[in-house]
């Protein structure tokens, strides 16, 4: 059998398989020890290196193996990761797996050892102390969620999986011929379950591990039970939940146990209104983040440092929970997928998405080179030149100058896009100095009024007025503190703006207005903060129209429609407009009252746009009547398509 320490000293010609090994071994030392403990695995995969590690293979493995405790599980799953790594490694390093093939079968053998360790070891806990039974003797069931990049499907070879427990209710087991005749609460009994699935997995052995375990994101965090019921999630993420927890649900998926705490946790997650506040919170994360990693010293971290992997993951997922509650196509998980549909729906630019997918795809396998290393989870870049010069060659590049020149070009373009999706949008202070002493009432009054004057603004003692009104109200005086920063940062933005309307204090009133109508919706509030271009074309917009004022106030989730002046006046394709709303009306198969609010919807943002168009007098009399004819003529085929199977049925 041919060893590794033949392959490396043998003078005749290795065939192209053996020069695969021969890369793989000089680019991770980890795959070397590897193949120097068990020569069988140099056997295995001259056999299939060319054949991806599947599901079902990884499956096949572990039925021939002889599983009859925990101790021989924990070696079983231990040679399974063995015989997977390997191969894994060799074909990356040579360009036989792209990085979706790594993602997918590290993903699939983290779900193949807890699914199958969990099958073991909930069969031999229930002979010894029975099934677990709610208060109905309806048997119960484990529930392992995938956080992170588990739950997303694109694990990394050497990375911890985050996991959260759960089951769903109360009661205590059942089995008269279990070994332990005293019965146990199901909280207990799945507690065992949960330490010894840890231990399966997590555990160092002469045979190494599988996945170290990381337990941090469960509900209360090292603090908390390690396993909850359903009852006990929902409360703790309705009273307890924290923003940096709704990111890190955007990837939560069962990995065992059905699907009903993603089912019960959606609403935390993808709030049905459109959340702005999110960018913010977002933000407040990242700035976290990079406290961290400056009082650490972590800025050749490819993850966590500027321009790294988690701020094009904070690009993707900010769009998804700003979004996601009204539309269920970006409740997906995968961070490429989610940029692709960005792309499509038109919310980030092509050239964004591409070069944030291509440095994607850059980083993540770079991350995996440097874990290929010691089976360690590192994102720093190496230190010695030994180091720099192997990962420089894992990486295709003739030396670490090359390589690491195209490294930080991904990584200015990764920050330079980042840092335009979550940039503080705010205007010069020093030209609003004079705004805000207006509005925070700072200003002497005669003062104010000359000022105004001065700006543009005609019946000032009226207009002031209704500001002081408006300042003192009680609407105003009990907006919860972020609200209220966001209402301070718009008001002088407002006066500013209309000043150089025509009719300067008709517009600031209806701004106003339309300010205090919706600034009990702290997400409204936050989009006009982030887009300031959106506070303009708003004010120019409540300039125009008192109806459009009003329509506005009426539905605030047509704020949205100013984000993008491109679609707000593009002439309407209503075979695009008819595609869009059978994909929406698709969505919400089986929801009527859903399906109601997509139609609303899209009449509305549709003859908002058609009124923004008119007023910028882009349109006709009669190519106004004609569209809204043409709008109305699709709502109704569409929505007899949709009502007629009903009433037929």
């Amino acid at each position: 059998m041919l060893t590794l320490e033949n392959l490396l000293s043998e003078d005749r010609p290795a065939s192209s398989d053996e020069a695969c090994i021969h890369h793989a071994v000089a680019c991770s030392p980890f795959a070397a020890r590897l193949f120097i403990k068990d020569a069988g695995l140099m056997h295995d995969l001259l056999q299939n290196l060319h054949q991806e590690y599947l599901l079902s293979d990884m499956q096949t493995f572990l039925s021939q193996q002889n599983i009859f405790d925990e101790n021989s599980l924990k070696r079983a799953l231990r040679l399974l990761r063995q015989h997977v790594m390997a191969r894994i490694i060799v074909r990356d390093l040579n360009g036989l797996a792209d990085l979706y093939e790594v993602m997918r079968t590290t993903s699939s053998l983290a779900e193949c050892t807890i699914n199958t360790a969990i099958d073991f070891l909930n069969t031999w806990l229930v002979d010894m102390h029975g099934q677990p039974m709610d208060m109905q003797s309806n048997p119960q069931s484990f529930i392992v969620i995938g956080m992170g990049k588990l739950g997303g499907g694109e694990l990394n070879v050497s990375s911890d999986i985050d996991l959260i427990f759960a089951y769903e209710s109360e009661g205590e087991t059942k089995n008269e011929l279990a070994v332990s005749k005293q019965l146990i609460s199901n909280q207990d009994f799945f507690t065992r379950l949960a330490k010894k699935l840890i231990a399966a997995i997590d555990e160092i052995t002469e045979d190494g591990f599988v996945f170290r375990v990381d337990m941090r994101l469960r509900p209360f965090g090292s603090e908390g039970a390690l396993v909850s019921n359903l009852d006990a999630l929902e409360e703790y993420y309705q009273n307890y939940g924290r923003e940096w927890e709704r990111y890190a649900w955007i990837k939560g998926r069962e990995v065992t146990g059905g699907s009903q705490v993603s089912k019960l946790l959606k609403p935390f997650v993808f709030r049905k209104y459109l959340d702005y506040g999110a960018y913010a919170s977002m933000r407040d994360l990242k700035i976290q983040i990079q406290r961290d990693v400056n009082s650490k010293g972590m800025h050749d971290n490819i993850k966590l440092g500027r321009g790294g992997i988690r701020e094009i993951e904070f690009v993707a997922q900010v769009f998804q929970l700003i979004r996601g509650g009204q539309d269920i196509s970006l409740q997906i998980k995968p961070t490429l997928k989610v940029l692709k549909l960005l792309k499509d729906k038109g919310l980030l630019l092509e050239n964004t998405v591409d070069e944030l997918s291509v440095a994607y795809e850059f980083l993540r396998n770079l991350e995996h080179r440097l874990m290929y290393v010691d089976d360690a989870q590192t994102q720093e870049l190496p230190k010695t030149d030994e180091a720099k010069v192997r990962i420089a060659k894992a990486m295709g590049f003739k030396n670490w100058a090359e390589f690491s020149a195209k490294l930080n070009s991904y990584r200015q373009q990764v920050q330079q896009h980042f840092d335009a999706t979550f940039s503080v949008a705010n205007v010069s202070q020093d030209e609003l100095d004079l705004e805000k002493t207006i509005w925070n009432r700072t200003l002497a009054e005669q003062e104010a009024l000359s000022a105004m004057e001065k700006m543009g603004f005609i019946e000032v003692q009226e207009t002031l007025r209704r500001l002081n009104v408006l300042h003192q109200s009680s609407r105003y005086c009990h907006l919860p503190e972020l609200s209220r920063l966001r209402f301070d940062t718009l008001m002088p933005l407002a006066i500013s703006q209309a000043a150089e309307m025509p009719n300067a204090d008709t517009t600031l009133l209806r701004v106003t207005d339309l300010l205090e109508s919706i600034c009990r919706r702290a997400s409204y509030l936050a989009l006009l903060a982030e887009h300031p271009q959106a506070m303009h074309l708003l004010v120019k917009l409540c300039s125009s129209s008192p109806w459009l004022t009003n329509y506005l106030v009426q539905h605030p989730i047509l704020l949205d429609e100013l984000l993008d002046t491109r679609t707000l006046y593009a002439a309407p394709d209503f075979s695009a407009l008819r595609a869009e709303l059978i994909q929406d009306l698709a969505e919400a198969e089986g929801d009527i009252e859903r399906q109601m609010d997509v139609f609303r919807h899209f009449k509305h943002a549709n003859i908002f746009r058609f009124a923004a168009q008119d007023i910028n007098e882009e349109l006709s009399p009669e190519k106004l009547s004609d569209y809204l004819s043409e709008l109305a003529d699709l709502i109704l085929t569409m929505s007899m398509e949709v009502i007629w199977p009903s009433v037929r049925g």
